[in-house]
């Protein structure tokens, strides 16, 4: 049996809400607050793993391309997710920092990620990264603008303090239901990360399910660049 390999930094593409939603015979809503549930009770146990950093897909800017009525409910649910599980992720020693521009989002939801990244700025048992109005072609834009406002040269090796976190590359990408593309993910950072695509809807996808995440990423030989 391999040793199981841990990876410093994760991403989570959380997919397949809506759809674990319409298999429930549940409205769309009723997925997302199952999703945000799930990934409350995930994280500590990834980060029990030894993981240190977990960057998750909470919100692209393109779904705000969605109806008014599902973008309103994500919003609310993002208050409602920053407020209520704050000391949760508190009590578990969880630093939670964000990914994303502060446009168009409304004060409500900016002073709430304020607050939870103020308050758990302390905390050392693991990086939960939030993307939340995200989008990695953004972020690349963002950073070169940054630099050049700055009047700083942009290297390979100094792009990383650039963008919104400064963060290591990513060693795996989980996404969960099947779906098999980054969409616009953590573009920078996934140069070399080991792909894992579970057929699971985000919902259902926990403790063990993550374990035979890590099980597959231990049994891959990692290249960087060579063959």
């Amino acid at each position: 049996m391999n040793e199981v390999k841990i990876p410093q930094h994760i991403g989570l593409i959380m997919d397949g809400n809506r759809r674990w939603a319409k298999e429930q015979g549940k409205k769309s809503i009723d997925g997302h607050l199952a999703g945000s549930k799930r990934i409350i009770s995930l994280a500590p146990y990834i980060f029990e793993k030894g993981v240190k950093y977990l960057s998750i897909y909470a919100f692209s800017t393109d779904n705000f391309k969605r109806s008014d009525e599902e973008v309103s409910y994500l919003m609310n649910l993002a208050i409602k997710f920053f407020k209520e599980k704050i000391n949760e992720l508190h009590q578990n020693n969880i630093k939670v920092i964000f990914s994303g521009r502060k446009e168009p989002l409304s004060k409500k939801v900016w002073d709430a990620i304020c607050k939870v990244t103020e308050i758990t700025k302390d905390n050392t048992g693991g990086i939960l990264n939030i993307c939340f109005n995200y989008s990695g072609q953004m972020e690349i834009i963002d950073a070169i603008t940054k630099a050049k406002n700055l009047n700083e040269k942009v290297t390979e090796e100094n792009f990383h303090q650039f963008l919104y976190q400064d963060l290591p590359d990513l060693d795996l990408i989980i996404r969960t239901s099947g779906e098999q593309r980054l969409s616009n993910f953590l573009l920078w950072y996934s140069g070399y990360a080991e792909l894992y695509f579970p057929e699971i809807n985000f919902p259902d996808f926990d403790e063990k399910e993550f374990d035979s995440a890590l099980a597959e990423y231990s049994n891959r030989k990692r290249r960087f660049g060579g063959s």
